[in-house]
């Protein structure tokens, strides 16, 4: 466990729980009462063992964020600057052909993806959260097709901000959304299971994002298109991570990657963010004897050396290395320090176990 920088405390000394700082090089671990100060000294928690302390300042922030105009501003902000750093994108894009559809990836902002999904037999286009609408239009233009649909996974500005523009400029194309979100310009409300020419939308569980997957490109009535199924999942699901719970409870998560997982084990995992390294990262100080880690770990060290996508995994390799898709692995409990009650449930036990990870995940990113 870390103990705090500088000289060591004299005996006797009593330390507060905010005062505690992690060194550099952040770990994940026990709690720094659990062990490994000098003696003599007493370190006396301030907060309730658990709990974020990043937390009421990022729901403050996300709150403004996602609900008020000031939002929209930062959104802009951010294109701006993303434009200005990257002006070819943050990593270079790598398309996935199968028979009929082509999938390619469109880097914008500091780390987002956009997927403009394009039916190559008769030139028409759908596009997967359209973060900034120029590097979206400039990919439909540079591929020749014509733009149908917008699916947006939920309604973040980073995810939606490009509705309207797109809107403005292909009249006819159709904004797909999920029925319970605010999504800018939605058209077509769509629910969990259904068909569209486009593919079906297979939603997580209560309030949680709605993803579309298995395009059908034009196949009609979502059937196969000769490839594997697709899972676009915004900011649910993450190489090696899944999304902040701000919305949402530890056991809505749970249900919501179930979900996810039950799609299949070759189903494409295609994120809205480039944080694979980050994740990754995490996660090798979570299981230190995992091999499926360490080599995904190396790999995507050196795919972002030189400014490669690490889209897509499958969700069958996730179940290999991300921890929130691990909750109900004993290597994982252990290392944790979380063992199941006599008489509680399973999926309560792996909310726990998620709740844990989610919350390391979050001290991780702070420090």
């Amino acid at each position: 466990p870390a103990r705090p920088r500088g000289r060591p405390a004299p005996a006797g000394t009593r330390l507060l729980g905010q005062s505690w700082r992690r060194p550099a090089g952040p770990r994940a671990g026990p709690e720094p009462g659990s062990g490994g100060l000098p003696e003599g000294v007493e370190y006396i928690p301030t907060r309730k063992k658990g709990k974020n302390p990043m937390k009421p300042v990022g729901v403050a922030w996300y709150s403004l964020y996602a609900r008020t105009r000031l939002g929209y501003l930062f959104y802009q902000r951010q294109v701006k600057k993303a434009r200005e750093r990257y002006p070819h994108g943050h990593s270079a894009p790598q398309p996935c052909c199968f028979p009929g559809v082509k999938i390619l990836p469109i880097p914008v902002l500091s780390n987002n993806y956009s997927y403009l999904v394009i039916d190559t037999g008769s030139g028409r286009a759908a596009v997967i959260d359209p973060s900034d609408p120029v590097a979206v239009q400039a990919a439909i233009e540079e591929e020749g097709v014509m733009l149908e649909a917008i699916f947006c996974t939920h309604k973040h500005w980073d995810h939606s901000g490009g509705n309207a523009a797109l809107r403005q400029r292909h009249s006819s194309c159709k904004v797909y959304g999920s029925a319970l979100d605010a999504i800018p310009e939605l058209t077509k409300e769509g629910l969990h299971g259904e068909v569209g020419v486009w593919g079906y939308w297979g939603g997580g569980a209560d309030s949680a994002p709605l993803c579309p997957v298995q395009p059908a490109c034009g196949q009609g009535e979502g059937g196969p298109f000769g490839g594997p199924p697709c899972l676009f999942s915004g900011d649910l699901l993450f190489l090696a991570g899944c999304g902040r719970l701000f919305e949402g409870s530890p056991e809505t998560m749970l249900a919501s990657l179930d979900v996810a997982v039950g799609l299949g084990e070759d189903t494409l995992l295609w994120p809205g963010h480039e944080y694979a390294l980050e994740c990754l990262t995490f996660a090798s100080l979570l299981e230190l004897d995992n091999p499926a880690l360490e080599q995904k770990l190396q790999w995507a060290t050196q795919q972002r050396q030189e400014k490669r996508s690490t889209c897509p995994s499958t969700l069958g390799e996730e179940q290999t290395y991300n921890p929130f898709l691990r909750t109900h692995r004993p290597e994982l409990q252990a290392a944790l320090g979380l063992r199941g009650g006599g008489g509680e449930h399973p999926d309560a036990f792996r909310a726990r176990v998620l709740k844990e990870v989610r919350r390391r995940k979050d001290l991780y990113k702070a420090t």
